[in-house]
């Protein structure tokens, strides 16, 4: 499994485009954009590649405003400006798509909130032990202190 790997739930606003190399490989290119973490935030929009036969099957079959799930691994690309500096974008190199349907950025899902993300502090019960008939601890009890002849060398107070 590839380190970078990416699962991203976007729309398409701009239809695929193929394109060729001169080794006659197939590159499909277009922009999606998906809601961005903040709700006074614009949304995001990235570039998506894909080649070989993949890339023309993507070309054939999906279109603007539709709702896609991509994996894939995302790529900088650097590139000298008109201007005289280099820029930086991001890219996203498809290895899967999945459609998901038509319709606009209203049927997706919103980006989680502040207050939707679980408290990393709060207490869970822990799961049942199948192995034995004891009944499952308490979530509302403390853990238990350490013992005082090993140290606790975590940094971290949490």
């Amino acid at each position: 499994m590839s380190m970078n790997s990416c699962v991203l739930m976007a729309e398409i606003v701009k239809a695929p485009e193929l394109r060729y190399t001169p080794d006659n490989l197939a590159i499909a290119e277009m922009l999606v954009r998906f809601p961005a973490l903040r709700d006074d935030d614009p949304p995001c929009t990235l570039k998506a590649v894909c080649f070989g036969e993949r890339a023309t099957d993507i070309q054939q079959q999906y279109r603007m405003g539709d709702q896609v799930v991509l994996e894939g691994r995302l790529t900088m690309n650097t590139f000298e400006r008109p201007e005289g500096f280099k820029e930086k974008r991001a890219e996203l190199r498809i290895s899967r798509i999945h459609s998901l349907g038509g319709g606009g950025m209203a049927s997706m899902p919103p980006a989680p909130t502040p207050a939707s993300v679980p408290d990393p502090g709060a207490d869970f019960a822990p799961l049942p032990d199948t192995a034995s008939s004891a009944p499952p601890a308490s979530s509302t009890s403390d853990p238990p202190p350490l013992p005082d002849d090993e140290p606790d060398f975590d940094d971290i107070p949490f």
